[in-house]
């Protein structure tokens, strides 16, 4: 008796190998394909890729469907988080990681994007509360023929609405909080409590400053800006105490005296640096404007 032998014909096997990196969530199958999505790459995937990372609060930027610097740095630090190969690139293991530990509103989100809204897809935000463009409040026009019109009352100015992450304190996300904790370690965990203290509210300064990004982790990831980060040490393992220390400056806490800038001048090469007005002097750095 011969054995029945079977066999894939080329177009099933071709079809198998292309198959989209698919899964059901909410009985809605999600966008990622099988490509590695990578700075540069444009589209439905990025689209998905940013929503996912703003849904974990890691990416506060517009979702465009753009793989620019702010996705590749907020993709970082989720692989970071995640204990997944730090090479800003989402490969399968990093798309499977990024499903498993959140939400994704395919409809929502490119109906959004479609109308021009500005919005955002944080996790633990109900949809209905989720920032979009306020209309323009306009004073009713006067009375037509009249001789002394009263001014019509200004119409109060709705408060923006800033939606973050859940238990969120001050409004920073938990990749905020960890990615300045990173920071203060890699720059000061051999200066005193204060002094640590002191390098998480410089941060603070320059996201509430005009002149530098308004984001954590736009500003330490500023290139030149941390010395941490171009020698590597932001991704040591930070302690408790830098924690600690940048709770307290989330707080109000600011022994720099709102300083935007500090160096070592025992190991300081930059003349620039040394222009700034100095503020205060706190363990081995000096703080300046």
């Amino acid at each position: 008796m011969k054995k029945k032998i079977v066999r894939f014909t080329v177009p099933i096997l071709i079809s198998l190998c292309i198959m989209p990196f698919t899964s059901l969530e909410g009985n809605k199958a999600f966008a990622f394909s099988n490509q590695v999505i990578q700075q540069g790459s444009i589209g439905d995937d990025v689209i998905e890729l940013q929503s996912r990372l703003q849904y974990l609060g890691f990416y506060n930027k517009k979702i465009d469907g753009v793989f620019g610097w702010s996705t590749y740095w907020a993709l970082r630090n989720f692989q970071y988080e995640f204990g997944l190969p730090i090479d800003g690139l989402a490969g399968k293991d990093t798309k499977a990681k990024l499903v498993k530990a959140s939400k994704y509103d395919k409809q929502f989100v490119k109906n959004q994007i479609n109308k021009g809204n500005k919005f955002t897809h944080y996790g633990g935000v109900d949809q209905k509360k989720q920032a979009a463009p306020q209309p323009k409040a306009t004073a009713p026009k006067s009375p037509a023929n009249t001789a002394n019109p009263k001014p019509a009352p200004a119409a109060p100015k709705a408060a923006p609405k800033k939606p973050t992450a859940a238990n969120t304190p001050g409004g920073f996300s938990s990749n905020d909080i960890q990615l300045m904790a990173n920071a203060v370690y890699g720059e000061a965990r051999g200066e005193p409590y204060t002094g640590q203290v002191a390098v998480a509210a410089v941060i603070l300064n320059r996201v509430n400053s005009a002149s530098f990004p308004n984001t954590v982790s736009g500003v330490i990831f500023e290139p030149g800006a941390f010395t941490a980060v171009a020698d590597g040490q932001i991704w040591l393992t930070p302690n408790a105490q830098a924690k600690k220390a940048v709770i307290d400056a989330i707080n109000g806490i600011d022994p720099t005296g709102e300083a935007l800038y500090y160096f070592n001048p025992v190991t300081a090469t930059s003349k620039w640096i040394w222009s700034r007005p100095q503020i205060k002097r706190i363990g081995k750095h000096i703080f300046c404007e």
